[in-house]
């Protein structure tokens, strides 16, 4: 019952990370985010992993979705401190999430709720050639505050994955433990009883 109990609260959790994760690919798509999207994607892949290992029984498959949940939330945190430009960070430096390709931002910097964007024209020399200059008025949330809020749920959904995670493999693995005991794995537990005959083998003789 345990075991039960613990497989449907991971598969919950893997589930609601499926949803969060591809919601969030979709927006860093539209941002052209390279970075965000390989982890993405990454995280996808091992999340799917996870869920199928717990459907399956393979503790092995789980405790590959354990191991890549610590570098999973090591990324949530660099992007909070990234938008919140903790240290030498600074959320205007774009070619961190694009791999030095675009000048690409946050979707969530012109689409953010209640944002009123105006085009800068002419645009100031020192702006990039090729890209507009915009102006920012009106928003009820800044896209920073956007992105740390999708990183903090990562992370608590990371967290709640990791704990039932170990907690599956540990009941997957009490539960085998206990059918080995019993002798499930032994393969000479139970050997088949011989057939017993009642005829007895005479000698014969030939006569010359």
């Amino acid at each position: 019952m345990g075991c039960c109990s613990g497989r449907c609260t991971l598969s919950f959790i893997c589930g609601m990370q499926l949803i969060c994760t591809l919601e969030r690919q979709i927006f860093d798509f539209l941002g052209y985010q390279w970075a965000p999207i390989l982890m993405n994607f990454l995280h996808i892949i091992t999340v799917i992993m996870g869920l199928f290992g717990t459907v399956q029984y393979r503790p092995s498959y789980v405790t590959g979705y354990a191991v890549w949940l610590v570098p999973w939330v090591t990324w949530n945190v660099f992007i909070i401190c990234f938008y919140l430009g903790v240290g030498d960070l600074s959320k205007d430096a774009d070619l961190v999430m694009t791999f030095n390709t675009s000048m690409h931002r946050s979707w969530w910097m012109e689409n953010g709720p209640g944002c009123r964007v105006t085009l800068v024209t002419p645009a100031p020399p020192w702006a990039p050639e090729g890209h507009r200059y915009i102006s920012l008025s009106g928003c009820l949330l800044e896209y920073r505050y956007v992105e740390v809020a999708h990183s903090g749920l990562h992370i608590t959904l990371a967290l709640a994955g990791f704990i039932s995670a170990c907690y599956v493999v540990k009941l997957i693995a009490e539960e085998e433990d206990s059918f080995d005991f019993i002798g499930g794995f032994d393969s000479y537990g139970y050997q088949r009883p011989q057939k017993t005959s009642n005829l007895q083998l005479q000698p014969l003789y030939l006569s010359k």
